[in-house]
């Protein structure tokens, strides 16, 4: 009768939502696979660092009038700012403010941030290295000739973010690049090794300034 059908409704509401809890969970369980293409258009990421700062609190319209649309540039930064523990940075040219300023965040908030960037490219104008060296983060740079070419991010130790794209607002906006984003243990692994080396090779206690007298 009537209280048959209300349980065998009931029973299938709640196999409904024991299926969208298990679909959830499988998706969170997925390792990240993505790929990101540039040129990404001019977009806010305003709402994205405010909700990274505090968690929760009520969105804030921001007054600039870009959009805030979904772009390979935003997708970028919600990977960044997942960061809990640890934020490893290997960059050719990074003068991106709107990059560096969820790497300050993430910095602010406890996230330990290490980078590793060209000497030479370093300096240029517009280089973002100044004020996050300023902030607290450590930087580390090669002392060699040849360029410190690298292009990748390591989130947590589980997380690779690699490809062409260097951390400019003139590669974002114009170039034709790519960014692939894996949870992928042995590729991290090998990107993890290589930043621990160059990390290490790069110590400005191994500098030498003054060639050895003959």
């Amino acid at each position: 009768g009537a209280a048959g059908a209300a349980r065998g409704a009931a029973l299938a509401a709640a196999a409904l939502t024991a299926l969208a809890l298990a679909v959830a969970a499988w998706r969170r369980a997925r390792p990240v696979r993505e790929v990101l293409f540039f040129p990404s258009r001019p977009c806010c990421i305003e709402a994205l660092l405010a909700e990274a700062a505090e968690p929760g609190a009520p969105a804030r319209p921001c007054p600039c009038p870009l959009p805030s649309g979904d772009t390979a540039l935003s997708r970028l930064v919600r990977r960044l700012l997942s960061a809990r523990r640890s934020l490893d940075l290997c960059l050719f040219s990074f003068s991106c403010p709107q990059l560096a300023r969820a790497v300050q965040l993430l910095h602010r908030r406890g996230v330990r941030v290490r980078l590793v960037t060209d000497a030479q490219f370093m300096g240029l104008h517009g280089s973002q290295i100044g004020r996050l060296r300023h902030a607290g983060i450590q930087v580390r740079h090669d002392q060699h000739s040849g360029y410190m070419h690298h292009k990748f991010a390591i989130v947590d130790r589980r997380m690779l973010i690699t490809g062409s794209l260097n951390w400019t607002t003139q590669a974002i906006q114009n170039n034709r690049e790519n960014v692939l984003v894996v949870e992928d243990a042995e590729y991290v692994k090998a990107f993890q090794d290589e930043f621990e080396r160059i990390w290490e090779e790069y110590n400005p206690a191994n500098y030498s300034f003054f060639p050895e007298r003959r």
